[in-house]
């Protein structure tokens, strides 16, 4: 089963997102072939938003949502269950500092 962790911070508080550990955490998931891939994000004020409305598109810039929390990376693994996914993602050192919300993928 494929897995999805969503990477999570307060954006109220100073974060460090080049997060000493995360590397290792890594390289030790590829090892153990779990890891399908991850992926860091620029921070939220750099994101756009995209909308279609009425056949017209709107743009805006800044964070997705209206929210303290945002996404900072993504990582998919492969595990066996629900558990195990959630096993791996407490052993993430954004776990930490931050949340990391975990969610199967489709199909």
């Amino acid at each position: 089963m494929r897995f999805l962790l969503l990477l999570c911070a307060d954006t109220s508080v100073e974060q460090d997102y080049d997060l000493p550990g995360c590397a290792a955490w890594s390289k030790d998931m590829a090892e153990r072939g779990v890891l399908v891939d991850a992926l860091g994000l620029h921070p939220p004020d750099s994101a756009a938003v995209v909308r279609v409305r009425d056949g017209e598109v709107l743009y805006s810039d800044g964070p997705f949502a209206e929210t303290k929390e945002q996404m900072g990376g993504l990582t998919f693994i492969e595990c066996a269950d629900r558990a195990e996914a959630l096993r791996i993602a407490s052993t993430h050192p954004w776990a930490a500092v931050g949340m990391i919300e975990v969610r199967q993928v489709l199909g």
